[in-house]
């Protein structure tokens, strides 16, 4: 039977590392997006409607932004099966646990995997939260994101699971960013160092930014 790049663990690891990226400009765009918040409801609330108007009159109205839903549900899905297979790929290579921890995975690759599990649920709530209105605390608005944020960020628990979420998030690109790089080739030994201080830089970077915009409703900067 002829073997597929899909089967191989390098055309895994490359899945992996492109569907990552792919969710890393969009975070960072969305980053970009939450940061309107700051300008006032009419700045927010005027991106969510141009959000849906992209393209137009090329594009029906909303066309663009579920092509970009489905691109990213692609991503997710790609990424987490590649990763999932990659790991019970790696158990079955090596059954036993690592005698000196230390030799085995770092602080930031043992928590990859609770940090993608993490990441999964709450895109799960955040989606149920701020896109359907579904679990939203408050009288959900369509295309009001300026109140619907400050709702969610009123309540103890919705700051809670986004600041976590976030955190985890921050880890998951510290380690991915890295990874991706050398798989994709871009890891030599000369070049070691400054992509380890591109993915932290970036990791910091997407971390305050999104943990900024509850924060700023906690203290009432946002109201």
């Amino acid at each position: 039977m002829t073997r597929t790049i899909w089967d191989s663990s390098v055309g895994k690891k490359t899945v992996m590392a492109v569907s990552g990226l792919i969710m890393l400009l969009y975070l960072i765009a969305h980053m970009i997006g939450n940061l309107k918040i700051f300008f006032g409801p009419a700045e927010i609330n005027h991106y969510a409607h141009w959000l849906r108007t992209v393209g137009e009159p090329f594009m029906h109205y909303e066309w663009t932004l579920w092509l970009i839903r489905v691109v990213l549900v692609a991503a997710v899905v790609a990424h987490a099966t590649s990763a999932y297979q990659l790991s019970r790929r790696d158990i079955k290579a090596r059954p036993t646990k690592y005698v000196n921890k230390k030799a085995g995975k770092s602080f930031a690759t043992r928590t990859m995997r609770w940090g993608g599990i993490i990441l999964g649920l709450f895109i799960v709530w955040h989606i149920l939260d701020l896109t359907t209105g579904t679990v939203h605390p408050g009288g959900y608005e369509h295309l009001h994101p300026y109140q619907n944020i400050i709702d969610t960020f009123s309540t103890w628990y919705g700051n809670v699971i986004y600041i976590v979420a976030v955190v985890a998030l921050g880890f998951h690109v510290r380690h991915g960013l890295w990874s991706a790089a050398q798989t994709l080739g871009a890891g030599k030994a000369t070049r070691d160092r400054a992509l380890k201080i591109i993915a932290n830089g970036l990791a910091l970077f997407l971390t305050a930014g999104f943990v900024v915009v509850p924060v700023a409703v906690m203290t009432g900067l946002v109201s």
